[in-house]
């Protein structure tokens, strides 16, 4: 199993001079859960190298088994610091593809045409797609065959309004994004806030926030096996 990992490249909160990125934990989590199956896993991210870190993500309550993990492994730190260049990036090469979260996403992957047509590549080929939290912002410019948005008429999650309002970024994020799946014709749904909550349609693999990291790429594994016996 060849899989590809998508971190976003996007530090600034904003306007506020605050600093986002990837979240640790929904990049650790389901890379531990995909490398222990024996996937061979590439990270890639839009500008390369080391992709930012949402420093949120590094305090004490966020920390997992899969972040302590994490930062002990000086091999898989380094290999985060030189992510490869999204555009070096063929779908060919790979059999899937996961979108971690946090807030970088909304700005940068939600626009990005190399992220959005390796997406529509993905998916066209028959190849599941998976995202976590804040990461479905990479789907809302994608296209289905028809022209479509990809996302429309599908069954997806993502993280909630409410959550959102919880951390007090209603106000600084470019949208919200649960809004603006609905927006473009998505069955939008969500479980408790923090929660583990996934919904899958298909080839697309969708978890609502931190907490549904691991079991999105539980169901990426079921799915590759799946489509492996085929």
């Amino acid at each position: 199993m060849k899989i590809l990992i998508v971190l976003t490249s996007h530090s600034a909160l904003g306007d506020t001079g605050q600093k986002t990125g990837f979240w640790v934990e929904e990049f650790a989590a389901p890379y531990y859960v995909l490398a222990d199956a024996g996937a061979d896993i590439t990270i890639a991210s839009p500008k390369g190298g080391q992709p930012p870190v949402d420093p949120k993500s590094e305090v004490a309550e966020a920390q997992t088994p899969s972040t302590e993990r994490f930062y002990k492994d000086s091999v898989l730190i380094d290999k985060v610091a030189h992510s490869l260049k999204l555009s070096d990036i063929k779908h060919d090469d790979f059999d899937a593809v996961f979108y971690p979260g946090g807030h970088g996403p909304l700005w940068d992957l939600a626009t990005d045409t190399t992220s959005i047509k390796l997406i529509e590549a993905f998916y066209n080929h028959q190849k599941p797609i998976a995202f976590v939290c804040h990461a479905p912002a990479a789907l809302v410019n994608a296209k289905a065959e028809n022209g479509q948005p990809l996302v429309k008429g599908k069954h997806l999650t993502s993280f909630s309004n409410s959550e959102e309002e919880a951390v007090q970024l209603t106000k600084i994020v470019p949208f919200l994004l649960a809004d603006e799946l609905v927006k473009h014709g998505a069955h939008y749904s969500k479980g408790d806030d923090w929660a583990s909550y996934t919904q899958q349609d298909g080839l697309l693999i969708t978890g609502q926030n931190p907490a549904s990291s691991e079991a999105v790429a539980d169901l990426l594994l079921k799915t590759l096996k799946g489509e492996k016996a085929k």
